[in-house]
């Protein structure tokens, strides 16, 4: 029997498969489309995401592929009205370093993550469709083309047409905004510049080309053009073009990937049924204002990925596995009102000269201050320290005994909980736990900020997913047992 069934292997599937195979969790991960996709559907990683893709252990050919603090230039005609940089002021710090958002087209995060897979033993079966389902008291007996597959869960990353998610007869509640259609496609332009995103808002439409990292070509987002039903032509995109940013010598060619969209802000209303998983776009979907979509979907499966891992080796119950639905829902609810909100901002900016799509700008768009204050895995057993149960574990620099620099986001790489104890005591030793004393005799400090983050005695135990779980007085190894009992 195989452990989990991943069905839809874009961003969230394969988080999804890459975190379980690096578990040892037998894994198979099936896609219906025949051929890798090449398109940029979606094309940029929060630095939440960049955080949760360090681990994974992929950061370095991510980075590699991707461009941060991309200038937009904002025109009216051929006349450039305004330009900035949103994110000027997101620099690297000692507990965030990835502090902005990096651009790259969502298809290389795909086939990153699919070497990364793949070195751990594990391909992408392709042109593979689940057909139906059924699920009982043991597991879940899937059909996938003319194959029945035996599991034990099931997981549905497949998208806003879901096969698991209508099998399941859940319904994405919500609304559909009345807007315009809006057109999207990858292509090339001639007679621009890849230093910038270009965008226009006129009253006579929008059109925004924004230039993909290692590649040369762009993504023209824009109004649909009159007249023109179903997915755009190079000739429609052309005529929008001359029509709202009317710029002599620009040509586009060689379309690739095209598609259409509507502004949606729905989800369904819970995440799991028995066996079963929703996770990302398939669970919920909204304005695409902030760039959120691949990102929230990374980290459903982020933190399904660790439970589901202990719950099938048997080192927690079943019963962790009801906080997914904890955790994930009211965070997708938050990410309805959210997106919601940024659309609101850049539609009443692009009505100014020089407004554009730098109003949906916002603290809230890292990601870096998700938190699962209300979850049952929050606890606060001790007095309480700067971190609070459920908040994202802040990464800081500190130093070896023999002076070899280390950073705490490398002590919490991996599928394991971390144990930081801060202070002059010392820190017990727990079995698959990895137990670090930062202070004296421990880990050297480097200027203070793990005391400055975390607090200057405490115990605190970080998730496998990098939220902070339990926050402990000094010495309370019996409190840290409980906890990682109770799982």
């Amino acid at each position: 029997m195989t452990d989990v069934l991943v069905v839809g292997a874009g961003p969230t599937g394969l988080t999804l498969a890459t975190d379980l195979a690096r578990r040892g969790v037998a894994v198979r991960i099936v896609d219906r489309a025949p051929d890798f996709p090449t398109g940029s559907r979606g094309k940029g990683l929060s630095p939440r995401s960049l955080e949760v893709l360090d681990d994974l252990g992929v950061a370095g050919p991510i980075l590699a592929g991707g461009v941060s603090h991309l200038r937009h230039r904002k025109y009216q005609g051929a006349e450039v009205v305004a330009e900035v940089d949103p994110q000027a002021d997101q620099v690297p710090t000692p507990d965030v370093p990835y502090p902005a958002a990096l651009m790259i087209p969502q298809w290389r995060v795909e086939q990153i993550l699919r070497d990364r897979l793949a070195g751990l033993g594990v391909t992408v079966e392709r042109g593979a469709e689940l057909r139906d389902f059924q699920q009982d008291a043991d597991g879940v007996t899937a059909t996938v083309g003319g194959e029945r597959i035996r599991v034990r869960y099931l997981a549905g990353c497949d998208g806003g047409r879901s096969t698991v998610r209508r099998a399941l007869g859940l319904v994405m509640r919500g609304e559909t905004p009345e807007s315009p259609a809006m057109a999207v496609g990858d292509l090339r332009v001639d007679g621009l510049g890849r230093d910038v995103w270009h965008q226009w808002f006129t009253g006579d439409g929008v059109v925004m080309l924004c230039p993909l990292p290692g590649t040369d070509v762009f993504q023209m987002q824009a109004s649909q053009e009159p007249g023109v039903d179903g997915e755009p032509t190079l000739e429609s995109l052309q005529r929008t073009f001359d029509r709202v940013a009317g710029v002599p010598g620009v040509r586009l060619h060689d379309l690739g990937w095209r598609s259409t969209y509507r502004v949606n802000v729905r989800m369904v209303d819970r995440l799991r049924v028995d066996r079963v998983f929703l996770a990302g776009d398939c669970a919920h979907v909204h304005p695409i204002a902030g760039g959120l979509g691949m990102n929230s979907g990374i980290q459903d499966a982020y933190n399904l990925g660790w439970k589901l891992g202990l719950t099938l080796t048997g080192a927690a119950s079943p019963e962790l596995l009801d906080t997914y639905d904890e955790e994930r829902l009211p965070i997708a609810s938050w990410l309805l009102d959210i997106t919601s909100a940024r659309l609101a901002a850049v539609l009443d900016a692009v009505k100014q000269k020089g407004g554009g799509l730098d109003a949906a700008a916002s603290p809230e768009l890292t990601q870096l201050a998700l938190r699962y204050p209300w979850s049952r895995l929050s606890r606060q057993a001790g007095r309480p320290a700067l971190v609070r149960p459920g908040d994202r574990a802040p990464d800081a620099p500190l130093r070896e005994a023999g002076g070899a620099p280390i950073r705490l986001f490398d002590l919490f790489r991996g599928p394991h909980f971390t144990l930081l104890g801060i202070g002059d005591r010392g820190v017990p030793s727990l079995d698959g736990v990895e137990c670090r004393k930062v202070g004296p005799g421990g880990l050297d400090d480097d200027g203070g900020h793990v005391a400055r983050a975390y607090g200057a005695d405490t115990l605190v135990l970080v998730r496998p997913d990098g939220y902070v779980g339990l926050v402990a007085d000094p010495g309370d190894e019996r409190g840290v047992r409980d906890y990682l009992g109770s799982l």
